[in-house]
Order: C-alpha cells, then sequence, then structure tokens
C-alpha cells in the first residue's frame, strides 16, 4: 500500500492525521524523514507534530528511533463498534472452531472494497497467512472477501470485477470467472480459494447474517480443501448460525460503499 497521495489541508488537525495516515500494514516503522516524505510534509513541521503525537500516545518512538503507532490508538480503536459489537460475539464461536480444527480462522467485514480482518486466531499448520487484525486484502482473492463480495452491492462488485489485480499465478483475473465463482458462492452459501493470496493456502468461508443481511464472513485457512471441505463448511455455518443468533437483526456494521 502507498502513502497518502493527496496533499494534506493547512490544518494542524489534516497534518496531523496525514502522518497517522503514513502507517499501513508495509509500513510499520517509520523514521521522521521517512514519515515526512509520506505525509508530504516539511521535516520541521513534521518533526513538531510528531512530537505532539508522541506525547499524547498516539505515536511511539523506539530505542532505535523509528516510530510506531501508539497504545492509545489502539485503545481507541476497540472502541470502534465494528469491534466491541460483533468482534466480542463471535469472538467465543472463533475458539470454538480453532480447537475443533486448529485451522487459522478469520472474521471479517467489508470495507469497500477491501476485506478488513477485525480477529484472526492463528493455527499451528505451517499454512503461510498474511492477513493480521486490522489488516485489509482484496475482496476477489479471499474466501471471506468473496462470500462479502457476492452480497455486495451491484456497484461494488463492478467496481471490483474492473479491477482483479493478480497476486498469484493463481488468482482470478477474469471477470467472467469470479462471475460464476460468485453465482456458485449465492447457490452454495460458502466460498473458497485455492492459493490465490499465497501459495500453499486454501481459504473457505460462509456469510454471517443480522436477519436476513450479510454483515460478516467467517473463514478459516487450510493446507488443502480436497477432503475436508465438506466437513469445515458444515463447521463454519454452524457458527455462522450461532453468531447470527446474538447479532440484534438492526445490526448495522459499518462497511463503507
Amino acid at each position: 500500500m502507498a502513502g497518502n497521495t493527496a496533499r494534506p489541508g493547512a490544518s494542524v488537525t489534516s497534518r496531523s492525521l496525514a502522518l497517522l495516515g503514513a502507517f499501513d500494514d508495509e509500513h510499520r516503522r517509520l523514521t521522521l524523514t521517512e514519515l515526512a516524505a509520506r505525509a508530504d510534509l516539511p521535516l520541521p513541521t513534521a518533526h513538531r507534530l510528531v512530537g505532539e503525537l508522541v506525547g499524547w500516545g498516539a505515536l511511539s518512538r523506539t530505542r532505535d528511533g523509528h516510530y510506531v503507532v501508539g497504545r492509545r490508538l489502539w485503545d481507541l480503536g476497540l472502541l470502534a463498534p465494528v469491534q466491541t459489537g460483533l468482534r466480542e460475539l463471535a469472538s467465543p464461536y472463533l475458539h470454538d472452531l480453532y480447537g475443533a480444527t486448529l485451522a487459522t480462522v478469520h472474521l471479517a467485514v467489508r470495507d469497500g472494497l477491501e476485506v478488513l480482518y477485525l480477529d484472526r486466531l492463528r493455527g499451528n499448520t505451517s499454512v503461510p497467512i498474511v492477513s493480521t487484525v486490522g489488516s485489509r486484502l482484496p475482496l476477489h482473492a479471499t474466501a471471506v472477501g468473496k462470500v462479502l463480495l457476492a452480497h455486495a452491492p451491484p456497484e461494488v462488485r463492478q467496481e471490483v470485477l474492473g479491477n482483479l489485480t493478480r497476486i498469484t499465478a493463481y488468482t482470478i483475473t477474469q471477470p467472467g470467472t469470479l462471475q460464476r465463482q460468485l453465482a456458485r458462492v449465492l447457490r452454495d452459501d460458502h466460498a473458497t480459494t485455492v492459493e490465490e493470496m499465497s501459495p500453499g493456502a486454501c481459504s473457505v468461508a460462509v456469510p454471517i447474517r443480522s436477519g436476513t443481511r450479510v454483515v460478516a464472513a467467517l473463514g478459516m485457512v487450510v493446507p488443502s480443501l480436497k477432503n475436508d471441505r465438506p466437513r469445515l463448511v458444515a463447521a463454519l455455518q454452524v457458527a455462522a448460525r450461532g453468531i447470527g443468533r446474538r447479532l440484534p437483526a438492526e445490526t448495522s456494521e459499518p462497511q463503507s460503499r
């Protein structure tokens, strides 16, 4: 993911947000010079604002002079409804799934054109995992993403289908092929991937419903789906129904666009 592409506004708030926005999955530790460059700010301005952000707790300075996201931002993030509501309700079911399968278990929602991972329990297998709590991945290359994309508004599907980036040799980049897969997701009520996000990793996911509306996806990552797919789908569906029964019918998790 790249840094900010638009110049920050003149206000202190917009410049401070530009500094915080300089961090992403690929840039978790930044020097002051890197922060200033990625936020498109003069070095003296960045130095002053970074000092204030460190004092408030939004950033922390490591012993080697790098800056990282501070604990206070994490504490604030935990107060967001997308965390405190669905994540807390789903947590016991994720632990049950992990205990029964020892596979990596994911809870995710759609955030615009990406999957936002709300929770993850890491399995003890050697399957490569690229997701982390709070990370975002493409909708078209993940099982949880395909579930959410199949149930997304038509304009979201159209935009995703128009920009299918290749991540591995097995990523689906043909719009027609993905459209047929999404139709099967709606028919079979689950989605799968085979090495589309990471070589050596397969995934399977099902929708979580609040009433009749799909609000999230529950998935697992395993080395292979050849023999265990029916068992894994059944386990996921039982857990998803359990989570759904605890959600109020009017639940509306924030999903941009």
